[in-house]
């Protein structure tokens, strides 16, 4: 699916370049690439014995400077940026990482040097253990070169301001740099690795920036270039025609117009209805997402406040939290996911077995297995939560793999009168979806991971983007068998992946029995616009038809072709 070509006009040469397409729309203008990075240094200058101890300070002091700006960010952002950029502060000031450069620097290392070998050690670490610790690597690069660059008393990497509306273009963008973000400067974005569930095409999803991920030939465009990105089909066409790139962008921005208008309910044109819902991280993010259409929170993401302890959060602190999101939708449905965190998102006060495959180990509600008073506490705290704010919140818990497991969870969440559900994330749960719909009372579908665990790659993955890409025709029927056990069962099923952010995709999802959408706010009104044009009839022939696909090109033209 990736790949350049070239196509020749009759007015001008054009190169297009292939991607995979992550956030619709078009935009158009010059290209602008990231500052380069400080320069990092190839050999230690030595310290003195006496000066060591003072070194490893000033290269702590450092890490933890780094680490101030970037929580700081993060308590200015929202959603899914605030989330990562409250990870990547964590990571700045990692003990592990902080105590392999200090090392370094008792060795005789000074502390630029230590904290690149630092980072060079955990790097070829995170490169073995593969996954979702491979896609740190990127965010680990960052936090050196910051701190490299702290050291320096330079300024801060990242991407600079353009002078004009224009087109991002780059090799990977940290967290930091893709939170920071200005929409109406940067009005496109493109790079060359991620995939279609990495950091960078989340935030870019929640900024409604459009973006194309993993495209091939990307590094050979050069800065000033004038290039159109294409968040729909995954185009990138480097100098196009101008009247025509203007043209296609107008024309995009009146579509987006028109869907911006939505102001629901979810329902299809013949009146089915459909739970569209927005994915939160905090408060903040709750009460941008009660702007929009969304008829309540599908994902409430809990791990924002517990990423950034050494100590694990108070019942009381947890329950203040939960009720900010409580608050802002009041009277409406709102579904919180217990604790997500292992594999790339390590707790500091809970410990993590040293694992040959995180993304395959104790996550999820796995860690509950090792400390079941962390689950029971947030449990506790999100009955305060609803308690206080007179709210019914439903409760679900991700990496369940077995009937067991949600049967122990159900009675857990039962027990302090709230209502239990699962995610079906891994395959298993999808293939005993009726088994474990005995024991709690909703399933929510996490397409990423299920993506991930289906095809076997690696969802950070460039090279393996087409693999997890959502309309893969095997995750697809997961998907259509655990709805169908929802059906079967009288309860509800939601996905809350990033399949659910696709309009088209939406639709399918809707005719395999779906019952409700949850995806960034910025995608709430194009889902909620879509499935508007559609018959439930028609959706359940696009989904018939997807079914019937060997691929997700395959697929994705299968449903264009009954949807329109």
């Amino acid at each position: 699916m990736t790949g350049s070509t070239t196509v020749t006009d009759s007015r001008t040469d054009a190169r297009t370049l292939h991607g995979t397409p992550v956030v619709p729309g078009v935009g158009y203008g010059p290209v602008v690439r990231p500052a380069p990075r400080p320069t990092r240094p190839d050999a230690a200058r030595e310290i003195g014995e006496d000066s060591r101890e003072s070194e490893v300070e000033r290269f702590r002091a450092a890490a933890k400077a780094v680490g101030a700006r970037l929580q700081a960010r993060a308590a200015l952002a929202t959603g899914s940026a605030s989330e990562v950029l409250a990870a990547n502060a964590a990571m700045a000031e990692d003990r592990g990482w902080l105590g392999a450069g200090a090392k370094a620097i008792k060795g005789g290392a000074d502390a630029a040097y230590a904290a690149v070998a630092a980072t060079d050690q955990f790097v070829a670490m995170f490169a073995k253990l593969g996954g979702r610790m491979a896609e740190r690597i990127t965010d680990l690069m960052d936090i050196c070169d910051r701190v490299l660059a702290e050291l320096s008393g330079l300024p801060e990497p990242g991407v600079p301001t353009p002078a004009q509306p224009s087109v991002l273009l780059a090799e990977d963008l940290a967290p930091a740099d893709t939170a920071g973000l200005d929409p109406t400067l940067v009005v496109a974005l493109a790079t060359s690795l991620g995939g279609p569930t990495s950091h960078t095409a989340i935030i870019a999803r929640q900024l409604g920036i459009p973006c194309v991920v993993a495209v091939a030939g990307l590094d050979d465009v050069a800065a000033g270039t004038a290039v159109m990105v294409d968040g729909t089909t995954g185009l990138l066409s480097v100098d196009p025609d101008a009247e025509e790139a203007r043209r296609a962008v107008d024309e995009s921005a009146a579509h987006l117009a028109r869907v911006a208008e939505w102001t629901g309910p979810g329902r299809t044109s013949d009146g089915h209805h459909v739970d569209i819902l927005a994915n939160v991280q905090d408060g903040a993010g709750a009460r941008a997402a009660r702007t929009t259409a969304a008829d309540g929170v599908g994902l409430f993401r809990t791990e924002l406040s517990f990423l950034d302890r050494d100590v694990e959060p108070t019942v009381a602190e947890q329950a203040d939290i939960y009720g900010e999101v409580l608050t802002a939708f009041e009277g409406h449905k709102v579904v919180v996911r217990t604790l997500d965190a292992g594999s790339d998102k390590p707790l500091r006060f809970a410990t993590h077995p040293d694992e040959a495959n995180p993304a395959l180990g104790v996550r999820g509600i796995r860690i509950a297995a090792a400390d079941r008073g962390i689950l029971h506490r947030q449990l506790d705290a999100i009955a305060a939560a609803a308690e206080a704010t007179s709210s019914s919140p439903w409760v679900m818990a991700p990496m369940i793999a077995t009937a067991d497991e949600a049967k122990a969870f159900a009675a857990d969440v039962r027990e302090r009168g709230l209502t239990p559900g699962v995610m079906i994330e891994v395959p298993a749960a999808a293939l005993l979806a009726d088994r474990i719909l005995e024991h709690v009372d909703f399933l929510s579908i996490g397409t990423n991971d299920l993506a991930q665990y289906t095809m076997a790659a690696d969802r950070m993955s460039a090279d393996l983007a087409a693999l997890t890409d959502p309309w893969q025709p095997a995750v697809l029927a997961l998907v259509a068998r655990a709805a169908e056990a929802g059906a079967a069962a009288g309860k509800p099923v939601g996905v809350c992946g990033e399949a659910a952010a696709d309009p088209l995709l939406a639709c399918v999802l809707v005719g395999f029995g779906v019952t409700s959408l949850s995806a960034a706010s910025a995608a709430v009104a194009g889902v909620g616009a879509r499935l508007g044009q559609v018959t439930l009839e028609q959706c359940r022939e696009a989904a018939r038809a997807v079914l019937g696909t060997a691929g997700p090109l395959e697929a994705r033209e299968a449903a264009s072709a009954v949807l329109g």
